[in-house]
């Protein structure tokens, strides 16, 4: 048999080159040929927008200001830029010797009224620019250029979270901007020991992705380990904070969170004074926060803002909860299948009476149901935000009597399907609350193949799993195991805060005392 090789067509070396930044092209004294340079490396993009302008003074320069269409403020501009080279340069000039470039270099001291100027020599940078909204000035016979930071700010606003919810507590949110996020962050914690690193990750994309971390507190270890797996990133592009996430957590796998995300400051600054980095990506509002604990996913912003009793009743019930969204139709099919001796003799015959003309078994009833929900649930996601929840909840209810009223499933397991479903809802963090409704169904497949034993087994193979875990060189189930004295004032419970002295020593050891 004969194999076809696949026919490759030949690159165009040069624009590879140009696209990949491999060699750095200098910038030349020939205006014209520094712009068919920009031209050619973005393909003649048509949102390239080129600017030609003849600065007066104090002898006439030919130059072109280029930048891309939307990127850019056009009122910063023509205010800013065009204004002052056009109209204020002749007075705000000092004496030069003539030379383009140092008339570049005196417009850079003292012609612009705009907060940042960077000045390039090379191509690649130049093109890096424009594509991150910067305006670029060029001179003829001038091998260097600079670019103005003038980008648009006509990004989404700040609005309150639509997640993480809370009736106490502050009611901004991120956005999709890096720099209004870090301010967030900075407005809460104005200390000079919070630093702020960028990186550029995603070959295509260059997205921004900001490392921040409390210097006096923060293990050392863990942000270098956290920087070096960014570093390490190899891909095209990065378009949101899950993307980055999988590439964190490449080298293991679980169905459980090992990263929190959020939408709120003041849940990033809490963590922050823990000892743990925050990694913020340029394009999203959710903001990853490096290592988490288990214990973390189930707990909410509002507790630190109610009384300490009330807390401890709300973190009561959601842990109740966490068991009943995992377990709840588990359990039932353990009892009506196998352990029928366990259920008063009322409920038993009530629940044998149910299941006469029922033709499937406890099993799979529980299996149509819990796939039911999972669909409108899902559906709800998907629709206009108005009628998704009456569709994920109302639905199912009528769905789940129809279906018992026509004999395909008893009333009693659309009881305990609903009270599952509502149970999950209760877990704040929307990912564990998925991974929970995924254990579920093995704990359903346990529990009809051996009973209360098969649960046994599959809870004892999750506690294995999660004991096992170490994202980052922080265990998991941190303060349970290893156990913590201090970090046990936060978990089940929360003592008040004026008792909780010290910081958690997992992530915080170099400086433990929070009072």
């Amino acid at each position: 048999m004969v194999k076809h090789r696949r026919y490759t067509p030949p690159l165009n070396r040069n624009f590879s080159i140009i696209q990949q930044g491999t060699v750095q092209l200098p910038l030349r004294n020939n205006l014209t040929e520094n712009i068919r340079t920009v031209q050619a490396s973005l393909g003649n993009s048509s949102d390239l927008v080129k600017r030609e302008v003849l600065i007066p003074a104090p002898f006439a320069v030919k130059g072109a200001i280029l930048y891309m269409e939307g990127l850019i403020d056009d009122q910063l501009l023509n205010q800013f830029v065009l204004t002052s080279l056009l109209v204020d340069t002749p007075q705000n000039l000092p004496h030069n010797d003539g030379s383009p470039q140092q008339l570049l270099e005196s417009i850079q001291r003292s012609a612009l009224t705009i907060g940042k100027v960077r000045s390039f020599t090379i191509h690649t940078k130049m093109v890096r620019y424009l594509l991150e909204g910067h305006a670029i000035l060029l001179l003829d016979q001038c091998p260097k250029g600079l670019a103005l930071s003038i980008a648009s700010t006509e990004f989404r606003a700040i609005e309150e979270p639509t997640n993480q919810v809370t009736i106490r507590g502050p009611r901004d949110s991120f956005t999709e901007t890096i720099t209004k996020n870090t301010v967030l962050i900075r407005r809460r914690l104005k200390d000079r020991h919070l630093r702020l690193e960028v990186l550029k990750v995603g070959h295509v994309s260059q997205t921004n992705v900001g490392l921040m971390y409390l210097t006096n507190i923060a293990d050392k270890n863990i942000v270098t380990e956290i920087r070096d797996r960014l570093k390490a990133i190899q891909v095209d592009g990065i378009l949101e904070s899950g993307n980055l996430e999988e590439f964190l957590l490449k080298d293991g796998y679980s169905p459980f969170p090992m990263i929190y995300n959020t939408e709120r400051p003041d849940v990033v600054c809490a963590n922050l004074l823990e000892g743990k980095v925050a990694i913020i990506v340029d394009g999203t509002p959710f903001v990853l926060i490096a290592p988490a604990y288990f214990i973390q996913f189930l707990q909410s912003a509002e507790d630190y803002y109610e009384h300490f009793d009330i807390t401890l009743f709300l973190r009561t019930l959601r842990y109740l909860s966490f068991f009943v969204a995992m377990l709840g139709p588990a359990i039932y099919i353990a009892i009506t299948t196998f352990h029928q001796e366990m259920l008063p003799t009322q409920l038993l015959l009530s629940l044998t009476t149910q299941r006469e003309g029922i033709p499937f078994p406890a099993f799979v009833e529980a299996l149509i149901m819990e796939i039911t929900f999972e669909i409108l649930r899902e559906a709800g996601v998907r629709m206009p935000r108005p009628i998704g929840q009456a569709i994920s909840i109302v639905g199912a209810l009528v769905i789940g009597q129809a279906a018992a009223q026509a004999g395909f499933v008893t009333p009693a397991m659309v009881i305990i399907v609903s009270i599952t479903a509502l149970s999950s809802f209760i877990i704040p963090a929307y990912n564990l609350a998925i991974a929970i409704r995924m254990l579920r169904f093995l704990m359903m497949v346990l529990a009809a193949t051996l009973g209360y034993y098969g649960i046994l087994i599959g809870l004892f193979g999750v506690l294995i799993h999660l004991c096992s875990l170490n994202p980052f060189g922080v265990p998991y189930l941190t303060s349970f195991a290893p156990m913590d004295q201090e970090a046990q004032k936060d978990t089940i419970y929360r003592a008040p805060i004026w008792s909780r002295s010290l910081r958690p020593r997992h992530t915080a050891h170099k400086n433990p005392t929070r009072q």
